[in-house]
This record gives structure tokens, sequence and C-alpha cells, in this order.
């Protein structure tokens, strides 16, 4: 069991105000320092155009979320899929062939984010939905690039952006990560794996312009969630997205700061005393309104 550790409870609050201060610039996107950049290189899409003022019109996906995503009264969005297949699914497929259409180099590093999370979030949607019914994700068994079956569809190369086909591992690890998620980390809560335990598919499509107040927004409501972090008899228990991507928080002790930070007094009052926490979970069952 992997075990992180952070400062002790005596000293948390008296840096609370300057943890929060940092920790929150991590939460909304900050301009490149560069005037070109490509994230770390190693990704041909991970390009943008610092200054760029084009935009990309996610109009027809807002529509199809606002249309088929439900707000759980226990906090949790699932996407009604029966609905979704016999009213929107040729829609999506017709946003998702617009968007494949368009070079996203040339967007700013905002725009280009927005581009490629609507891009994720719309091809796993495309995905289950012609797969369904499932009970989760995982049980949709797609070939990777070397043909091998693999549990999930991550690895497999749906989308074609610039005459390279690309997987959703390719633009989460390869084209996000560099670009969006070094400098806000918050990022990961707006890519959806469809399930119960990822943070909330919104009923909205993400934007450059709407894209720090979606992270921030998301990263609350994903905090303060028991999916989120727990905290009974001392012991703190958080989603796995915490420990698979860690040092995106910046290590043990950041992502204790990055939750105080996101969930405010309220999240800091449940970690008060705690120190590390012990264990991680997420659940996979598909978050499903049609159940």
């Amino acid at each position: 069991m992997r075990r992180y550790k952070c400062w002790n409870s005596s000293f948390v609050w008296p840096f609370l105000g300057v943890l929060a201060m940092s920790v929150a610039l991590a939460l909304h996107p900050v301009p490149p320092a560069t005037a070109a950049s490509t994230g770390d290189g190693s990704h041909p899409l991970a390009r943008f155009t610092p200054g760029s003022k084009e935009t990309v019109d996610h109009g027809a996906f807002d529509a199809l979320l606002k249309a088929h995503v439900v707000a759980g009264s226990d906090g949790i969005n699932r996407v009604h899929y029966v609905k979704f297949r016999e009213q929107g699914l040729e829609a999506l497929k017709s946003y998702l062939l617009k968007l494949q259409r368009l070079d996203p180099t040339r967007l700013d590093a905002d725009e280009h984010a927005a581009y490629f999370i609507n891009l994720y979030n719309a091809l796993t949607l495309d995905v289950a939905l012609e797969h369904y019914p499932l009970n989760s994700i995982k049980m949709v068994k797609l070939a990777d690039a070397t043909g091998s079956v693999q549990d999930g569809p991550w690895k497999a190369r749906l989308g074609t952006v610039n005459k390279q086909a690309i997987s959703l591992d390719e633009i989460g690890g390869q084209i996000l990560r560099p670009t969006l998620m070094k400098r806000a980390p918050s990022g990961h809560y707006l890519l959806n794996c469809l399930s119960i335990g990822c943070p909330n598919l919104l009923p909205d499509a993400i934007t450059g312009t709407k894209l720090a107040g979606q992270m921030s927004a998301s990263a609350t409501a994903f905090v303060r969630h028991p999916r989120g972090l727990t905290v009974s008899g001392g012991r703190a228990k958080s989603s796995s997205l915490y420990s698979w991507y860690e040092d995106d928080f910046g290590g043990p002790r950041g992502v204790i700061a990055h939750m105080i930070a996101a969930g405010g007094a309220e999240v800091a009052a449940k970690l008060t005393g705690i120190t590390t926490i012990t264990d991680h979970d997420y659940d996979w069952a598909l978050a499903d309104a049609s159940r």
C-alpha cells in the first residue's frame, strides 16, 4: 500500500494561507512563457500557437451534454445512454468529424486544451454508446496499435487529427499532460472515463474562455465529494486519481495542499490531524442514468 506523507498538523494551519495561494495558481491555466511550445516535445499534436485568436465552436457538443448528462442527488453526474443512443449519436459523430478536420496546433494554449479535452470526452462517449449496454467502460475490448486486445478503449486509435491516428492515452498522456496538466493539474478533473469514480462529466463543453473556471469548480466538487476524499477514524482515503497522477499534483505533500486549496475550509477541517493518505479507491461502474 502506498502511503502519503505530509506536514505534521501543527504546522499545516500556520501556512494554510500560503499553501492556498500557491496551489490556487495550479487551479488556473498559466500563459505559456515561450513564443512557441510543444510541451515536452514528444508529440507533434502537443504544439499550440501562443497569442492565436482562433477559436473552436463546441456548441454541438455542448447541446448534447446538456440534453443527456443528468445530475444526481448524490452529486454524481450520469449519462442517459438509452436516450443518447436514440436521439444524439448521429449528432455526436457529426461533431467528431468536424472537430477532427480542424488543426488544433493553430490554437492558443487554452483553446488547444479545450479542443483535446472535448475530443477525448466525445470519443469516449462515442465508443461507450457503440458498445452499450455496458456495466463498465473497461468491458470495451479494443486493440492497441500492435493489435493486442486491451481492457478498455484507451490504447485504441479512435481519432485522427492532422492525418495522425491517435488514442485516448496519447491525448491524455502525451498531448494534455505536457501542455495543460504541467501548469494546471486540475485539468485531470475534466477528462472523463464515464465511471462512478471519475470526476463529473460536465453538462457543458469545455471552452478556452471558461477553462479556468471549469477546472476550478470541478476540482472543488470532486475534493468535497466522498469519491474524491473521505476521512474516518483519523484515516484518509482518496480517489486513485491522486496516486496515478501524484507527480502532477506536486507529490504526496502537493496532493494534500491541492485538496486544501481546492476544497477550502470544509476540506481543511477534514484533514486536520491527517498527515498521510493511507488508501485509494476507484469505482469503475458506468455512470449510467438509464438504469
